[in-house]
Protein backbone atom coordinates (compact mmCIF):
# COMPACT_ATOMS: atom_id res chain seq x y z
CA UNK A 1 0.00 0.00 0.00
CA UNK A 2 1.05 3.71 -1.14
CA UNK A 3 -0.24 6.68 0.76
CA UNK A 4 -0.70 9.63 -1.31
CA UNK A 5 -0.55 13.28 -0.27
CA UNK A 6 -2.50 16.24 -1.97
CA UNK A 7 -2.49 19.78 -0.24
CA UNK A 8 -4.72 22.72 -2.13
CA UNK A 9 -4.33 25.89 -0.93
CA UNK A 10 -5.96 29.48 -2.61
CA UNK A 11 -2.03 31.40 -4.11
CA UNK A 12 0.00 28.07 -3.97
CA UNK A 13 0.36 25.52 -6.53
CA UNK A 14 -1.09 22.41 -5.71
CA UNK A 15 1.53 19.59 -4.05
CA UNK A 16 1.49 15.80 -4.58
CA UNK A 17 3.63 13.32 -2.98
CA UNK A 18 3.50 9.67 -2.61
CA UNK A 19 4.90 7.76 0.66
CA UNK A 20 5.75 3.94 1.34
CA UNK A 21 3.93 4.85 4.92
CA UNK A 22 1.46 6.55 7.24
CA UNK A 23 3.70 8.25 8.93
CA UNK A 24 6.12 9.52 6.24
CA UNK A 25 2.87 10.97 4.80
CA UNK A 26 1.74 12.70 7.74
CA UNK A 27 5.27 14.70 8.76
CA UNK A 28 5.45 16.03 4.79
CA UNK A 29 2.23 17.32 5.00
CA UNK A 30 2.47 19.32 8.25
CA UNK A 31 6.06 20.16 7.21
CA UNK A 32 4.47 21.82 3.98
CA UNK A 33 1.15 23.51 5.58
CA UNK A 34 3.71 24.81 8.46
CA UNK A 35 5.78 26.53 5.61
CA UNK A 36 2.18 27.81 3.81
CA UNK A 37 1.01 29.30 7.43
CA UNK A 38 4.38 30.93 8.36
CA UNK A 39 4.83 32.16 4.74
CA UNK A 40 8.27 30.49 4.03
CA UNK A 41 6.52 27.98 1.84
CA UNK A 42 9.00 27.08 -1.40
CA UNK A 43 7.78 25.06 -4.13
CA UNK A 44 9.48 21.92 -4.12
CA UNK A 45 7.73 20.28 -7.65
CA UNK A 46 9.90 20.68 -9.89
CA UNK A 47 12.84 19.38 -8.04
CA UNK A 48 10.07 16.36 -7.25
CA UNK A 49 9.08 15.84 -10.67
CA UNK A 50 12.48 16.20 -11.96
CA UNK A 51 14.83 12.90 -12.46
CA UNK A 52 18.64 12.76 -11.88
CA UNK A 53 18.28 11.82 -15.63
CA UNK A 54 16.65 14.79 -16.70
CA UNK A 55 18.42 17.00 -14.84
CA UNK A 56 21.72 15.51 -16.71
CA UNK A 57 20.49 15.75 -19.56
CA UNK A 58 19.66 19.87 -19.24
CA UNK A 59 23.25 19.99 -18.05
CA UNK A 60 24.86 18.38 -21.07
CA UNK A 61 22.96 20.97 -23.62
CA UNK A 62 23.27 24.12 -20.76
CA UNK A 63 26.55 23.93 -19.29
CA UNK A 64 28.47 21.01 -20.75
CA UNK A 65 29.37 23.40 -24.03
CA UNK A 66 30.97 25.85 -22.20
CA UNK A 67 33.65 23.36 -21.06
CA UNK A 68 36.93 23.19 -23.02
CA UNK A 69 36.03 20.51 -26.13
CA UNK A 70 38.15 17.28 -24.58
CA UNK A 71 36.72 17.59 -21.16
CA UNK A 72 32.92 17.80 -22.99
CA UNK A 73 33.85 15.04 -24.45
CA UNK A 74 35.31 13.03 -21.35
CA UNK A 75 31.96 14.11 -19.41
CA UNK A 76 30.09 12.63 -21.73
CA UNK A 77 30.88 9.09 -20.41
CA UNK A 78 30.96 10.58 -17.02
CA UNK A 79 27.49 11.65 -17.47
CA UNK A 80 26.20 7.89 -19.02
CA UNK A 81 27.69 6.28 -15.93
CA UNK A 82 25.81 8.64 -13.46
CA UNK A 83 22.31 8.30 -15.30
CA UNK A 84 22.63 4.79 -15.35
CA UNK A 85 23.15 4.42 -11.55
CA UNK A 86 20.92 7.00 -10.48
CA UNK A 87 18.90 8.90 -13.29
CA UNK A 88 15.39 7.67 -12.16
CA UNK A 89 15.66 9.09 -8.74
CA UNK A 90 13.72 13.10 -8.18
CA UNK A 91 16.49 15.55 -7.63
CA UNK A 92 14.82 16.61 -4.40
CA UNK A 93 14.85 12.56 -2.78
CA UNK A 94 18.69 11.72 -4.18
CA UNK A 95 19.82 11.04 -0.62
CA UNK A 96 23.15 10.46 0.59
CA UNK A 97 22.51 6.63 1.45
CA UNK A 98 21.96 6.67 -2.33
CA UNK A 99 25.35 8.16 -3.54
CA UNK A 100 27.02 5.87 -1.17
CA UNK A 101 25.22 2.89 -2.13
CA UNK A 102 26.11 4.10 -6.11
CA UNK A 103 29.53 4.61 -5.07
CA UNK A 104 29.82 0.79 -3.47
CA UNK A 105 28.06 -0.27 -6.68
CA UNK A 106 30.51 1.20 -9.16
CA UNK A 107 33.47 -0.29 -6.90
CA UNK A 108 31.93 -3.68 -7.43
CA UNK A 109 31.95 -2.99 -11.29
CA UNK A 110 35.75 -2.57 -10.65
CA UNK A 111 35.76 1.51 -11.58
CA UNK A 112 38.56 3.33 -10.87
CA UNK A 113 38.68 5.52 -8.10
CA UNK A 114 39.78 8.47 -10.41
CA UNK A 115 36.65 7.65 -12.25
CA UNK A 116 33.94 7.20 -8.90
CA UNK A 117 35.21 10.55 -8.04
CA UNK A 118 35.20 12.57 -11.23
CA UNK A 119 31.34 11.40 -11.50
CA UNK A 120 30.74 12.53 -7.96
CA UNK A 121 32.09 15.70 -8.88
CA UNK A 122 29.85 16.04 -11.51
CA UNK A 123 26.74 15.01 -9.75
CA UNK A 124 27.52 17.70 -7.13
CA UNK A 125 28.42 20.28 -9.97
CA UNK A 126 24.89 19.35 -11.10
CA UNK A 127 22.80 19.98 -7.81
CA UNK A 128 25.16 23.70 -7.74
CA UNK A 129 23.73 24.52 -10.52
CA UNK A 130 20.22 23.58 -10.06
CA UNK A 131 20.40 25.66 -6.82
CA UNK A 132 22.08 28.80 -7.90
CA UNK A 133 20.30 28.51 -11.81
CA UNK A 134 17.55 26.60 -12.35
CA UNK A 135 15.45 27.96 -8.99
CA UNK A 136 15.79 24.71 -6.71
CA UNK A 137 17.53 26.57 -4.31
CA UNK A 138 15.74 23.85 -1.56
CA UNK A 139 17.56 21.28 -3.10
CA UNK A 140 19.80 19.40 -0.52
CA UNK A 141 23.03 18.08 -2.37
CA UNK A 142 23.48 14.65 -1.48
CA UNK A 143 26.97 13.87 -2.58
CA UNK A 144 28.92 15.64 0.86
CA UNK A 145 26.53 13.42 2.90
CA UNK A 146 27.96 10.27 1.39
CA UNK A 147 32.07 11.70 1.99
CA UNK A 148 32.99 8.79 4.06
CA UNK A 149 32.20 6.12 1.07
CA UNK A 150 33.81 8.17 -0.98
CA UNK A 151 37.05 6.61 -2.38
CA UNK A 152 40.36 8.00 -1.79
CA UNK A 153 42.70 9.22 -4.86
CA UNK A 154 46.02 7.04 -5.33
CA UNK A 155 49.00 8.83 -4.42
CA UNK A 156 49.62 10.98 -8.27
CA UNK A 157 52.26 8.74 -9.68
CA UNK A 158 56.18 10.58 -9.19
CA UNK A 159 57.94 8.21 -12.02
CA UNK A 160 60.89 10.72 -13.70
CA UNK A 161 63.67 9.72 -15.93
CA UNK A 162 66.43 7.94 -14.77
CA UNK A 163 70.05 8.41 -15.71
CA UNK A 164 70.36 7.92 -19.42
CA UNK A 165 66.66 7.59 -20.63
CA UNK A 166 66.03 10.68 -21.90
CA UNK A 167 69.18 10.10 -24.69
CA UNK A 168 67.41 6.24 -24.99
CA UNK A 169 64.28 7.98 -25.86
CA UNK A 170 65.85 9.91 -28.41
CA UNK A 171 68.16 8.06 -30.28
CA UNK A 172 66.05 5.48 -30.50
CA UNK A 173 62.55 7.85 -31.38
CA UNK A 174 61.59 8.75 -35.58
CA UNK A 175 62.60 12.35 -35.95
CA UNK A 176 59.48 13.26 -35.70
CA UNK A 177 58.65 11.45 -32.68
CA UNK A 178 61.55 12.73 -31.52
CA UNK A 179 61.24 16.07 -31.81
CA UNK A 180 57.71 15.77 -29.46
CA UNK A 181 59.45 14.19 -27.00
CA UNK A 182 61.49 17.24 -27.04
CA UNK A 183 59.10 19.65 -26.97
CA UNK A 184 57.47 17.86 -24.33
CA UNK A 185 60.48 17.99 -22.01
CA UNK A 186 61.05 21.59 -22.53
CA UNK A 187 57.70 23.18 -22.22
CA UNK A 188 55.46 20.69 -19.62
CA UNK A 189 52.56 20.49 -22.57
CA UNK A 190 49.88 18.00 -22.37
CA UNK A 191 49.47 15.43 -24.79
CA UNK A 192 46.87 16.76 -26.46
CA UNK A 193 48.23 20.48 -26.30
CA UNK A 194 51.15 19.75 -28.38
CA UNK A 195 49.46 17.23 -30.97
CA UNK A 196 46.73 20.02 -31.72
CA UNK A 197 49.21 22.92 -32.02
CA UNK A 198 49.30 25.03 -35.26
CA UNK A 199 51.93 27.17 -36.66
CA UNK A 200 49.35 30.61 -36.09
CA UNK A 201 49.77 29.82 -32.79
CA UNK A 202 53.44 29.93 -32.56
CA UNK A 203 55.31 33.44 -32.01
CA UNK A 204 58.58 32.82 -32.42
CA UNK A 205 59.94 36.13 -31.90
CA UNK A 206 58.19 36.61 -28.57
CA UNK A 207 59.40 33.08 -27.87
CA UNK A 208 56.18 31.77 -26.77
CA UNK A 209 52.72 29.99 -27.79
CA UNK A 210 49.08 30.44 -27.29
CA UNK A 211 46.85 28.00 -26.13
CA UNK A 212 43.28 28.97 -26.86
CA UNK A 213 41.63 25.84 -25.41
CA UNK A 214 43.26 23.57 -22.48
CA UNK A 215 42.38 20.89 -20.20
CA UNK A 216 40.76 23.46 -17.47
CA UNK A 217 38.85 25.68 -20.68
CA UNK A 218 41.51 28.89 -20.06
CA UNK A 219 43.76 30.50 -21.97
CA UNK A 220 47.41 29.80 -21.14
CA UNK A 221 50.55 31.18 -22.93
CA UNK A 222 53.55 29.00 -22.63
CA UNK A 223 57.20 30.60 -23.13
CA UNK A 224 59.64 29.03 -25.11
CA UNK A 225 62.76 27.79 -23.54
CA UNK A 226 66.18 27.70 -26.29
CA UNK A 227 65.57 23.96 -26.49
CA UNK A 228 61.48 24.52 -27.44
CA UNK A 229 62.76 27.03 -29.97
CA UNK A 230 65.59 25.24 -31.38
CA UNK A 231 63.15 21.96 -31.87
CA UNK A 232 60.06 24.24 -33.68
CA UNK A 233 63.36 25.97 -35.86
CA UNK A 234 64.64 22.59 -37.06
CA UNK A 235 61.49 20.53 -37.84
CA UNK A 236 60.00 20.48 -41.37
CA UNK A 237 56.72 22.91 -41.86
CA UNK A 238 53.45 20.88 -42.30
CA UNK A 239 51.34 21.62 -45.40
CA UNK A 240 48.34 21.34 -43.41
CA UNK A 241 49.60 23.97 -40.61
CA UNK A 242 50.18 21.22 -37.82
CA UNK A 243 53.50 22.12 -35.84
CA UNK A 244 54.21 18.10 -35.25
CA UNK A 245 52.06 15.91 -37.78
CA UNK A 246 50.82 13.53 -35.30
CA UNK A 247 47.82 12.62 -33.92
CA UNK A 248 47.17 11.82 -29.98
CA UNK A 249 46.93 7.97 -31.34
CA UNK A 250 49.11 8.51 -33.27
CA UNK A 251 51.82 8.78 -29.93
CA UNK A 252 49.22 6.19 -27.99
CA UNK A 253 50.33 3.35 -30.49
CA UNK A 254 54.09 4.56 -30.55
CA UNK A 255 54.74 5.10 -27.15
CA UNK A 256 54.56 1.44 -26.60
CA UNK A 257 56.88 0.23 -29.28
CA UNK A 258 59.38 3.17 -28.58
CA UNK A 259 59.69 1.68 -24.35
CA UNK A 260 60.03 -2.22 -26.22
CA UNK A 261 62.58 -0.32 -28.26
CA UNK A 262 64.45 1.53 -25.27
CA UNK A 263 63.57 -1.69 -23.02
CA UNK A 264 62.55 1.13 -20.85
CA UNK A 265 59.94 0.01 -17.96
CA UNK A 266 57.16 1.73 -15.98
CA UNK A 267 57.56 5.07 -18.12
CA UNK A 268 54.33 6.86 -19.69
CA UNK A 269 54.07 9.85 -21.72
CA UNK A 270 52.32 12.08 -19.33
CA UNK A 271 54.94 11.14 -17.21
CA UNK A 272 57.57 13.35 -19.71
CA UNK A 273 55.39 16.68 -18.26
CA UNK A 274 55.98 15.38 -15.04
CA UNK A 275 59.57 15.90 -15.48
CA UNK A 276 59.50 18.71 -17.39
CA UNK A 277 57.33 20.31 -14.26
CA UNK A 278 60.06 18.81 -11.66
CA UNK A 279 63.01 20.48 -13.73
CA UNK A 280 61.14 23.96 -13.43
CA UNK A 281 60.95 23.52 -9.57
CA UNK A 282 65.05 22.27 -9.63
CA UNK A 283 66.77 23.83 -12.46
CA UNK A 284 65.24 27.58 -12.78
CA UNK A 285 64.59 30.22 -10.08
CA UNK A 286 60.99 30.57 -11.20
CA UNK A 287 58.32 31.03 -8.01
CA UNK A 288 55.71 28.63 -7.87
CA UNK A 289 53.03 30.98 -9.42
CA UNK A 290 55.00 31.55 -12.72
CA UNK A 291 54.98 27.27 -13.04
CA UNK A 292 51.92 27.39 -12.43
CA UNK A 293 51.71 29.85 -15.30
CA UNK A 294 53.60 27.65 -17.54
CA UNK A 295 51.95 24.31 -16.17
CA UNK A 296 48.37 25.36 -16.21
CA UNK A 297 47.26 23.90 -13.14
CA UNK A 298 44.12 25.03 -12.28
CA UNK A 299 44.89 25.36 -8.55
CA UNK A 300 48.57 26.26 -6.55
CA UNK A 301 47.80 22.55 -4.25
CA UNK A 302 48.26 20.38 -7.56
CA UNK A 303 52.10 21.74 -7.58
CA UNK A 304 52.64 21.33 -4.08
CA UNK A 305 54.03 17.85 -4.45
CA UNK A 306 57.12 19.25 -6.51
CA UNK A 307 57.81 21.90 -3.83
CA UNK A 308 59.87 19.76 -1.95
CA UNK A 309 62.61 19.52 -4.85
CA UNK A 310 64.33 22.64 -4.01
CA UNK A 311 65.13 21.82 -0.21
CA UNK A 312 68.59 22.55 -1.43
CA UNK A 313 67.56 25.80 -2.28
CA UNK A 314 65.81 26.67 0.66
CA UNK A 315 68.60 25.33 2.72
CA UNK A 316 70.98 27.92 0.89
CA UNK A 317 69.08 31.17 1.15
CA UNK A 318 68.43 30.12 5.19
CA UNK A 319 72.69 30.47 4.80
CA UNK A 320 72.25 33.80 4.33
CA UNK A 321 73.01 33.18 0.51
CA UNK A 322 70.38 35.67 -2.13
CA UNK A 323 68.04 34.20 -4.45
CA UNK A 324 70.74 34.87 -7.15
CA UNK A 325 73.12 33.44 -5.13
CA UNK A 326 71.61 30.14 -4.96
CA UNK A 327 70.35 29.90 -8.20
CA UNK A 328 74.01 30.99 -10.44
CA UNK A 329 72.06 29.94 -13.64
CA UNK A 330 73.86 26.71 -14.38
CA UNK A 331 72.64 24.13 -16.69
CA UNK A 332 71.06 20.67 -15.52
CA UNK A 333 74.21 19.08 -16.49
CA UNK A 334 76.14 21.15 -14.32
CA UNK A 335 74.05 20.77 -11.23
CA UNK A 336 74.59 17.25 -11.55
CA UNK A 337 73.67 15.04 -8.66
CA UNK A 338 73.24 18.13 -6.49
CA UNK A 339 70.37 19.75 -8.83
CA UNK A 340 68.45 16.29 -8.54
Amino acid sequence: MVWQVRIVRQGYPPQYRTFDTKGQAEVWARRVEGEMDSGSFLDRSEGDRTTVAEALNRYAHEITPRKATATARREGHTCANVQRGLGRIALSRLTGKDVADYIREREIDGAAPATIVKELNLLSHLYTVARSSWGMSYLVNPVPLAKTARPKLPKGRERRLESGEEERLLEAAQPQFGAVIRFALATAMRRGEIVSLRWDQVDLKRRAVLLAETKNGETRTVPLSPVALEVLRTIPRQIDGSVFGMSANAIKLAWPRLMCKTAIKGLRFHDLRHEAISRLFEDTDLDIMEIRAISGHKTLQMLARYTHLRTHRLADRLAGMGRKESWDGKSRNQLGEDGA
